[in-house]
């Protein structure tokens, strides 16, 4: 009696529990994907801005409002000063530019929410990329037709390692660029 039950614990159980577990683990890892690389990432912002309009219509710069973007590690979400360069006179009336009105007479920062973001153990400098000629849609996606922004590109490490290694794959707009570093300190300091 005692060996049918081991034979049937060894033969059906064993089996049957490691199937489970197994099923279990790589469905979740791959469901969970992009909740872990952010992919899908869209919150909701305290003010409704439009990068469709702005980047994309009326073809305003990156750079103009991310002023920092080529000459410091981060890019910098603008402050209500740069939005104000416009719209202390643009379309005022809009309830967005309204709220928006508001911080700047206030003198409060806009609450913004972050969006793209790396791990703080990850080490990542937005000029160095930037003064090279990489575009920003390589890793935030076409921005000029986002009228919500949202994570649209892992920033993992082997996203990073894949367009270090094989950049002409990755940025074909760019004629000459050489492999980006790939040691372990360039980006674990």
């Amino acid at each position: 009696m005692k060996k049918t039950v081991l034979d049937y614990a060894l033969k059906i159980r064993l089996p049957l529990t490691l199937f489970v577990i197994a099923t279990t683990f790589v469905l979740t890892y791959y469901i969970s994907r992009p909740e872990r690389d952010g992919i899908g990432y869209t919150p909701e912002q305290p003010i409704k801005f439009s990068h469709k309009l702005h980047a994309g219509a009326m073809v305003i710069d990156c750079q103009y409002c991310h002023t920092e973007v080529g000459k410091g590690r981060h890019a910098t979400i603008p402050s209500v000063n740069v939005c104000m360069n416009c719209h202390s006179v643009a379309r005022k009336d809009k309830p967005e530019i309204v709220k928006l009105t508001q911080y700047y007479e206030e003198g409060k920062p806009i609450p913004w929410k972050r969006i793209h973001k790396i791990p703080d153990y990850a080490y990542f400098n937005h000029s160095v990329h930037v003064n090279k000629g990489i575009d920003c849609t390589s890793c935030h996606g076409d921005i000029k037709e986002m009228e919500v922004v949202g994570q649209v590109r892992q920033f993992t490490m082997n996203a990073c390692l894949d367009c270090h290694r094989e950049p002409h794959k990755n940025l074909p707009y760019l004629e000459k660029v050489n492999n980006g570093p790939d040691n372990c300190w360039a980006c674990h300091r």
